[in-house]
């Protein structure tokens, strides 16, 4: 039987919310990965990288996994009625509702993360309460049938752990293997926590400008809501 997730993809999707959950799940047999958008026509990740969806909102069958990457695109998501839409139509069926990074936000948008407990990148973790989520500061997290990861790279801890619930933990640590995803980076500095005072500051201020933009998004749908 084969194991259907669909990854969405828009125009400024962060690549690596995308791409390193879909090497997980596209290496594992007899599941089948859809890139999914409102046509097939390619767009451009934020930084430039071209992607071409494999199936439309109308064609797309229906998923066991559902899963919303981030990147500054999905600012326009938030209040785009078609893909939350979309996304809820799924959800009410999927075996799993996930997001990478930011892409928790549109969950949330779509009125998902009620009572849940939720991460997503930490420039934007202020921003989960918004949507009635229950913040946590970790890099997977699960409740439910609802997973999120935490920013960008944690994408590939949640399609590995996910891989390890739905099938076991053999086939996920032989996908990590095969991979070779073996974390060493060469600085200490992947959390807000552990970063230089100086790294942290420079990472905030070019947020910052983004960040308000999100938050006044945000604040707008969540008033819409009311």
């Amino acid at each position: 039987m084969t194991l259907h997730i669909g990854l969405l993809v828009f125009p400024k999707v962060q690549q690596l919310d995308l791409t390193g959950p879909y090497d997980v799940f596209a290496t594992m047999p007899g599941v089948t990965v859809h890139l999914v958008w409102k046509d097939l026509e390619p767009l451009q990740s934020s930084t430039g990288l071209a992607l071409v969806p494999t199936a439309t909102f109308d064609d797309c069958p229906d998923l066991d996994v559902i899963c919303v990457p981030g990147g500054i695109g999905i600012n326009a998501l938030l209040e785009d009625a078609q893909t939350l839409a979309f996304i809820q139509r799924q959800a009410a069926n999927a075996q799993y509702v996930t997001s990478v990074c930011t892409g928790a936000l549109v969950l949330g948008a779509a009125g998902l993360l009620k009572g849940k407990r939720a991460t997503t990148h930490w420039v934007s973790h202020g921003l989960l309460e918004k949507f009635g989520a229950i913040p946590v500061k970790e890099r997977v997290v699960r409740d439910g049938n609802l997973m999120t990861g935490g920013g960008v790279t944690a994408g590939i801890d949640f399609a590995l752990t996910l891989i390890g619930e739905i099938f076991d933990a053999q086939k996920s640590q032989t996908i990590q293997l095969q991979l070779e995803y073996a974390p060493a980076p060469p600085f200490d500095a992947g959390r807000p926590e552990s970063a230089p005072a100086d790294v942290l500051a420079i990472a905030s201020e070019r947020a910052a400008p983004g960040l308000e933009e999100r938050r006044q998004i945000v604040e707008r749908v969540v008033a819409a809501s009311r």
